[in-house]
C-alpha cells in the first residue's frame, strides 16, 4: 500500500487523515492501539481486515478533554502536580525538623525565626532550581530524539515503516495486519512522529512538560509548607511555640498525606498515618540534637 511521503507533505499533498482506502469490511475480532488520542483500531475476522482511525492527532481545541471511552484519566505527565505535592511534603517536612531541631538547643525566639525564614527561602530556591534543571534537561533531551526521528521519517520513511510492522509482530499481531497498521499510521507525518514517539521512545511529543511551570511550582509550595511550623514563631515564642509547631506539623502531614491519596488512588489514612510518620521522624531526631547540642553548649 503506497503511503504519502513526508515530502509530498512539505509540498502540500499529505492527507490530514480518514479511514484507509481499500481494505475489507470484517467482523471485529481484536484491537491494536498506540497511545491516546492517536490510536489506531485493527479488527481482522473472517471477511477480511479493516483498520479504521480513531481521533487521528490532536488538535488544539481537542487538548485537555476526556476521551469517551467510558473512563478517564488524569495527566499526570507534565510535571506540575508531582512537583506540586513533593514541594508542599518537602518544605514542611523541611522546617518543621529545622524549626524544632533549633528550638530543642533552646536560643533566643529570634535565633529560631531566622533560621526558619533562612530554611524557607533557601529551600524554595533550592527546590526551584533543581525542579527548573531536572526537568530542562529531560526535555532537551527528548525533544533530540524527536527531531532525530523526525528526520529519519523524513529521510527513510521505509525503514520507519519496517520497524512499526516489526513492533506490530511482536506484540503478536499477524504480519498482514501489522502492515497495514503501520501503513495507516505512516499515512500522515504527524500521527507518524506521534506513534514512533511512543512506540519506540515511550513519550508523547504534547506532554513534555514545562520546566518554568514545574520550577514556580516547587517554590510556591515548598514555600507554603516551610511556613505552616514557622508561623507559630512569628507569632509567639517559647514552649507554647514549640507544641502549637507540634500540632501544626501533625494537622499539615496529615493533610498532605490524605492529598496525595487523591493522585494515587491508595487509602487516604494510610497515606496520611504515613505522612505523619515521615514527619514525627524527621522532626523527632532534630529537636533531640538540638537538645544535646544546647546542653552540651551549655555546659
Amino acid at each position: 500500500m503506497a503511503a504519502v511521503t513526508w515530502a509530498d507533505h512539505e509540498q502540500g499533498a499529505g492527507r490530514a487523515g480518514g479511514s484507509v482506502p481499500g481494505l475489507p469490511d470484517p467482523a471485529a475480532l481484536g484491537r491494536v492501539g498506540s497511545g491516546r488520542g492517536g490510536s489506531l483500531v485493527a479488527e481482522a475476522g473472517t471477511g477480511g481486515a479493516r483498520v479504521g482511525r480513531r481521533a487521528v492527532g490532536r488538535r488544539a481545541a481537542d487538548r485537555g478533554k476526556p476521551e469517551q471511552h467510558g473512563h478517564t484519566h488524569r495527566n499526570i505527565t507534565g510535571g506540575w502536580a508531582r512537583a506540586a505535592v513533593f514541594g508542599v511534603s518537602d518544605g514542611l517536612v523541611t522546617n518543621v525538623s529545622l524549626v524544632l531541631g533549633m528550638a530543642g538547643a533552646h536560643p533566643g525566639a529570634s535565633v529560631v525565626r531566622l533560621a526558619g525564614l533562612a530554611g524557607l527561602i533557601g529551600g524554595a530556591f533550592s527546590m526551584a532550581a533543581g525542579e527548573y534543571v531536572s526537568m530542562r534537561a529531560q526535555t532537551e533531551l527528548l525533544e533530540r530524539e524527536l527531531a532525530r526521528e523526525r528526520e529519519e521519517l523524513r529521510r527513510r520513511p521505509d525503514g520507519e515503516r519496517s520497524e512499526l510492522v516489526h513492533i506490530y509482530e511482536s506484540r503478536g499481531v499477524e504480519p498482514a495486519v501489522a502492515r497495514q497498521l503501520a501503513d495507516a499510521m505512516m499515512r500522515t507525518p504527524e500521527l507518524a512522529l506521534e506513534t514512533h514517539a511512543r512506540e519506540e521512545l515511550g513519550i508523547d511529543p504534547g506532554s513534555l512538560g514545562s520546566p518554568l511551570q514545574a520550577g514556580l511550582s516547587s517554590f510556591v509550595t515548598f514555600a507554603f509548607g516551610a511556613l505552616l511550623p514557622l508561623l507559630p514563631w512569628l507569632l509567639g515564642a517559647g514552649g507554647s511555640a514549640i507544641i502549637a509547631s507540634v500540632v501544626v506539623g501533625a494537622v499539615a502531614s496529615v493533610l498532605v498525606g490524605a492529598s496525595l491519596s487523591v493522585f494515587t488512588g491508595r487509602s487516604w489514612w494510610w497515606s496520611a498515618l504515613r505522612q505523619l510518620l515521615i514527619g514525627a521522624a524527621a522532626a523527632g531526631v532534630t529537636y533531640g540534637i538540638g537538645a544535646a547540642v544546647g546542653v552540651a553548649g551549655a555546659g
